[in-house]
């Protein structure tokens, strides 16, 4: 019997060579390109490590935008943000979100709603600039009209709304329903900011003792939020008439929240103006500057506002304030209130961190106790109640040389402003005066700084529709 030859590997390698170059050349080609193909930029962090950025992954193919205008009581402005399919914030250009404002807000315009609507062309022509073209059909736009519309009434408010969604339904490019323009109630406001800086933080998902609430004062309304246990939330008292609901219940991340959220219309620091005037009998206020005589216009009002012969009283202003709060006029029905016989939600471990917002970080800024560069400051009400002593010994030119960053138009009530801050935070909520607070006017995201206001947690409610 003939022996067969056993064929070595390199007899095969031999016989199947051009086979070997054939599928190889490919191969060799592909890695060549892969390996020298231009690198993007590196991905920014998120809070909760995962990435956002060019190279974010594949749920960066689902990007979507929305635009929120901020119709405030003191200006108007525009957020426009980003977010991937995983509802983390992704870069637009080189900031996390667009945010442009100016003066003065829509209730300023209460005599021509048509001209209050141009006022906004500017910021949505910056809004659409940053929305892709071949989005921007898609992209919905919410205007959010809060306590300065709120002030005017039903009818002024509704003339200059329709006057938006005219202009809207004219001139934008972007997503629209005419339901989206309104004047969002407190309650919205309020839990809408509470959403936005727990998210910014990283806490939602978590258990509510793990959240911090918030105080955000703007300028015709305060609103107080903050999530409570399920226990306290059953315990709720049923609103009046005409009142909104104490709690609201929030599906975030997976987590449940019973959030106790309220309004105080004419709260606002603006507003508070005139309701601590009103308490002054005749012209004079023991909380306006000496040397300063004028009138203080508040929506479609003026109020006399000129100071006492003697100058402000640090004394008498705070007595003034906390008449104005009627914190001690109005009969609590609940077990424990805030003031005008509000329930204070029961307190608890969501109430345990406090972030303060908005015109407490303006004027504690302005007074000199926090750096206006940072976004976030440790301090104390009693913070405020210093600053307010040593502002209300000043008269108008004295506090012009020393508070430098203070706008002329607000140095008469610098001492008013003051007073009345320290006063709604201790007697108004019921801190503690020497109780460790944050001030925040931006939130750290990533890498990157993100305004603490209302429209990021409707932005997150938009997307999360989407």
């Amino acid at each position: 019997m003939r022996r067969v030859r056993q064929e070595s590997v390199g007899d095969k390698i031999n016989r199947f060579r051009s086979v070997v170059v054939v599928v190889s050349i490919p191969i060799v080609l592909v890695l060549f390109v892969i390996y020298f193909m231009p690198r993007g930029p590196a991905p920014l962090p998120a809070r909760d490590g995962s990435l956002i950025g060019r190279k974010a992954g594949p749920s960066d193919r689902y990007k979507s935008y929305a635009v929120i205008l901020d119709a405030g009581s003191s200006g108007s402005r525009v957020h426009v943000y980003c977010f991937d399919g995983n509802l983390d914030l992704f870069p637009i250009g080189q900031e996390i979100e667009l945010f442009v404002q100016k003066k003065p807000g829509l209730s300023s315009y209460a005599k021509d709603p048509k001209e209050a609507a141009e006022s906004l062309i500017s910021l949505l022509e910056k809004a659409e600039s940053v929305v892709p073209e071949e989005l921007r059909g898609k992209t919905p736009v919410r205007v959010g009209a809060t306590a300065g519309l709120r002030q005017l009434g039903i009818e002024t408010s509704e003339k200059i709304l329709q006057a938006v969604r005219d202009l809207l339904h004219e001139k934008s490019s972007l997503k629209f329903k005419s339901e989206w323009v309104s004047v969002l109630d407190g309650t919205q406001e309020g839990a809408f900011q509470w959403v936005t800086i727990n998210y910014l933080l990283g806490n939602l998902g978590k258990t509510y003792s793990n959240t911090v609430g918030v105080v955000d004062l703007g300028g015709g309304s305060v609103q107080m939020a903050y999530a409570i246990s399920e226990g306290e939330a059953a315990k709720a008292p049923k609103p009046t008439a005409g009142e909104d609901e104490y709690v609201k219940e929030l599906f975030l991340k997976g987590m449940k929240y019973y959030l106790y959220v309220h309004s105080y219309l004419r709260y606002g620091l603006l507003a508070a103006r005139a309701e601590i005037l009103k308490v002054a009998e005749g012209s004079h206020s023991d909380c306006i500057l000496n040397g300063y005589h004028g009138s203080y216009n508040y929506g479609d009002k003026q109020y006399p506002a000129s100071s006492s012969p003697s100058g402000a009283s640090y004394a008498k202003c705070r007595s003034d304030t906390v008449k104005a709060l009627k914190h001690d006029e109005t009969t609590c029905t609940h077990l424990k209130c805030t003031f005008g016989g509000i329930w204070n939600g029961g307190g608890g471990d969501g109430q345990k961190n406090i972030f303060v917002a908005s015109f407490f970080f303006d004027r504690a800024a302005e007074a000199g106790f926090v750096d206006p560069n940072l976004p976030v400051a440790k301090v104390k009400p009693s913070d405020f109640e210093e600053a307010a002593k040593r502002a209300c010994k000043l008269s108008v030119d004295e506090a012009k040389l020393t508070y430098t960053k203070v706008a002329d138009d607000n140095l008469p009530y610098l001492c008013m402003d003051l007073v009345y801050e320290f006063t709604l935070l201790v007697d108004g909520f019921g801190l503690e005066p020497w109780q460790v607070i944050t001030l925040v006017k931006k939130v750290k995201y990533g890498n990157s700084l993100v305004e603490a206001a209302w429209p990021l947690g409707s932005a997150i409610e938009v997307a999360s529709m989407a």
